[in-house]
């Protein structure tokens, strides 16, 4: 079985949900790990528009990735730029290292509905780019 650490700023909403969607496009695959540079605690917002296309991350937790130590990674995945640039270095020696920055739905200020709208474009680019890797990496 795979590793596969999802690594972000915060640990709170576009790491988990894609956690979320790469737990729920795979059966036994892989073993999926969230985790951020810093831990800002769970999203309600992405708990929220997750929900709404049926995945449940509100069980999930904020992790910090040192929590991780001493996992043989066979994927990490940066969902932000920062966390990239950021991140700690994590011993990975024949990890695949890949890269998507998604825009952070959390720092979108305006009407509820422009927040829902913020979250929903970046929900539905994460979930079409963790059934692309899912096809592409995990099942070949």
């Amino acid at each position: 079985m795979k590793n596969v650490l999802v690594l972000c700023t915060g640990n709170s909403c576009r790491s988990q949900m894609a956690h979320g969607y790469l737990n729920s496009y795979q059966d036994s695959l892989a073993k999926i790990y969230s985790a951020g540079i810093e831990t800002h605690g769970l999203n309600p917002g992405a708990v929220a528009i997750m929900k709404e296309d049926g995945i449940d991350i509100s069980h999930h937790t904020s992790n910090h990735v040192d929590e991780y130590e001493g996992i043989e990674w066979d994927y990490i995945i940066t969902v932000c730029d920062h966390a990239k640039e950021n991140c700690p270095f994590i011993p990975a020696k024949n990890a695949e290292r890949i890269h998507h920055n998604f825009s952070d739905p959390s720092k979108v200020k305006g009407t509820e509905q422009e927040i829902h709208e913020a979250f929903f474009k970046t929900r539905e680019e994460i979930k079409e780019f963790c059934y692309e890797f899912i096809k592409e990496e995990l099942t070949n």
